[in-house]
């Protein structure tokens, strides 16, 4: 087999099911390569493998660090590294499956040439936002690089942070930083194959979404974000919070108050959640066609598993 096998796609085209027909066929370790399964205690709004999925493989970036923390694409890349070296060390084949796509660019790519993060100077901007507001240190991004403030909410408080940081250290914008051209790794990770599990009909996709979120809901979504709240030191602006699905949560459960969520506040979450799910499929499949390595399964055939194991095949055998 190849040294590298990887399966991308938008969420809920299926990933995890293919991810483990392949394990359940040939010697793998699966590397998670998905920004909200990182976090513990987010099991169901992130659609987290159950106990028994766990147990067809080993899985690895998966419950590692908690939601009061952040996880950058830098941390990842480091990690990520390493497992695979581990893992090809135990004789098996590393299999990263996600959608998180700045993962998957920051492991085969490099990263923009940004400097490291200066927990003093964080902190004197979160003081400042503490007293004036982040809109108002939106403003003065937008003095200092309006570039990058033109594409930031005036309430994103982890972006625009980081943007205000990264000017203090380096006295340049960010938007100057990040010009595509990318800081190497010493042995950058290229996949033997990349798998890209893509919609023909993207009502399809749209359809799976708003039956997981259903499904979220019912399994109890809602009090999974309460039980979060409760413990007191998690705040909506943490990119933990920030994941699909947990944002609307929090913020129907902000509007609720001490009270339960009535009808009509559960099915504006519901709407809410589907529609932000639904954009960030859009984004993940636009960063996705800018791969041109990939090889595209159509998620949505009938036969998309059988598709893909034909298509993994080869590979297991030397004959990519």
């Amino acid at each position: 087999m190849s040294k590298v096998l990887a399966i991308a796609g938008p969420t809920a085209s299926g990933k995890s099911a293919a991810a483990l027909a392949i394990a359940q066929r040939w010697p793998v370790e699966i590397v998670s390569v998905d920004s909200a399964l990182v976090y513990r205690g987010m099991d169901i709004g992130t659609a987290k493998p159950t106990p028994d999925e766990l147990a067809v493989a080993p899985h690895h970036l998966i419950d590692i660090t908690d939601p009061l923390q952040a996880y950058s694409a830098a941390e990842f890349v480091r990690d990520a590294r390493r497992l695979i070296g581990e893992i090809a060390a135990r004789g098996r084949t590393p299999l990263l499956v996600g959608g998180t796509m700045l993962y998957f660019k920051a492991l085969m790519q490099g990263l923009d040439d940004m400097p490291r993060a200066d927990a003093d100077v964080r902190a004197r901007i979160e003081a400042a936002a503490a007293i004036h507001g982040w809109p108002a240190m939106h403003a003065e991004l937008a003095r200092v690089d309006p570039v990058t403030a033109a594409r930031l909410a005036p309430n994103d408080a982890h972006r625009i942070q980081r943007a205000l940081e990264v000017f203090e250290v380096s006295g340049q914008p960010m938007s100057a930083l990040q010009t595509g051209q990318t800081r190497p790794h010493d042995d950058p990770i290229t996949p033997g194959a990349l798998f890209s599990l893509e919609p023909a009909d993207r009502a399809w996709l749209h359809a799976r979404i708003a039956q997981r979120f259903d499904a979220m809901l019912a399994a109890g979504f809602i009090d999974e974000v309460r039980r979060l709240r409760e413990r007191g030191d998690l705040h909506p602006d943490l990119p933990s919070m920030r994941c699909v699905g947990y944002r609307q949560a929090w913020e129907a459960l902000d509007a609720a108050g001490d009270a339960p969520l009535t009808d009509a506040q559960r099915a504006e979450l519901r709407d809410r959640g589907v529609f932000a799910t639904r954009q960030l499929a859009k984004r993940q499949i636009t960063w996705l066609r800018s791969m041109p390595q990939r090889r595209v399964i159509a998620c949505d055939a009938p036969d998309a598993l059988v598709r893909l194991i034909e298509a993994v095949t080869p590979f297991t055998e030397g004959r990519p």
